[in-house]
């Protein structure tokens, strides 16, 4: 077999990430040739600037789908909660294997629960799903943006005194940050912060046309976790959604039935909304879930 070419983003976690696919590849098809390609993102170099200012989810993508466009490597590894609502031209995703933890996690640099945090507390997130959310536990929290992998975040806490800040679980599983946190931490449930599309789960994308390589990486790919974020995705899709727009969906499958929640702020009204249904068929309740959230905002509007 010739060497495979892997692209990914070059951030611990990142690479991380990959590694993890490629484990589970070689549980399916035993030792192949690897060559991981690490690239910098433009949301990976420009650290300074919130994400809805500079373009949104496609940031921490499109140098890689360019590489894979342009034949330079065979598949990339992504988080899927990065990638926008619509999939490049010529390219699929191949595989999206078992979802992790998709909850976020609220690290606190000097108290050691939600309920010690001081009056007008200091919480860094750079996402505006987080920051509507944690507004909506307590008003009087502020919140400042900070960017960076998660080494460089826990860093700024200290640097800028931050109360808190707020991360993805999935992401501190994958590093083993849980095996020694050196900070006391809370895990957000999702009625307390709906998750990001996706969070927690990865995505194994390949050139549509290369039939062999998606052949190759399909056999990794979860059909119970795929069903149940594509439906957040196409909540996603039905908003136009992007880093400049608060949104957030959840699905899982508990017993026979599909949860499914919906998160979504409005700037200009200084609010948010959420939804949460129970059905026993899960096609087309995510587009359902995200046009009643619309429909609540253009009431509201009035």
């Amino acid at each position: 077999m010739k060497t495979v070419r892997v692209g990914t983003r070059n951030s611990p976690l990142a690479m991380k990430q990959t590694m993890i696919i490629l484990d589970l590849l070689k549980k399916v098809h035993g030792e192949f040739p690897v060559e991981i390609v690490p690239m910098t993102t433009k949301g990976d170099q420009m650290l300074s600037v919130s994400l809805a200012k500079i373009g949104g989810k496609g940031l921490f993508i499109n140098e890689v789908e360019q590489a894979l466009v342009a034949g330079t490597i065979d598949f990339a590894v992504h988080s899927l909660k990065d990638m926008p609502a619509k999939v490049a031209d010529g390219l699929t995703l191949a595989a999206i294997p078992e979802r992790s933890d998709p909850s976020d996690c609220l690290i606190f640099r000097e108290v050691t629960s939600f309920e010690e945090l001081p009056k007008k507390a200091r919480i860094g997130t750079s996402s505006l799903r987080r920051e509507f959310q944690m507004k909506n536990l307590r008003e009087d929290f502020q919140v400042e943006s900070i960017r960076g992998n998660v080494g460089t975040r826990l860093k700024r806490m200290e640097e800028q005194q931050l109360d808190g800040i707020v991360l993805a679980t999935a992401g501190l599983k994958r590093l083993n940050w849980f095996d020694a946190p050196n900070y006391p931490y809370t895990i957000l449930t999702s009625e307390q912060c709906i998750p990001a599309v996706g969070q927690g789960a990865l995505a194994v994308e390949c050139r549509s046309e290369d039939l062999e390589m998606r052949a190759f990486l399909q056999q990794i790919n979860h059909p119970a976790t795929r069903e149940l974020v594509m439906e957040e995705r196409a909540f996603l899709a039905t908003l136009n959604g992007n880093c400049d727009i608060p949104i957030g969906a959840y699905a899982v499958k508990e017993g026979r039935d599909y949860h499914f929640s919906g998160f979504l702020g409005d700037k200009e009204l200084k609010q948010s909304f959420t939804e949460t249904v129970v059905v026993q068929e899960l096609a087309g309740i995510g587009k359902q879930v995200a046009e009643h959230l619309l429909n609540r905002i253009a009431k509201e509007s009035l």
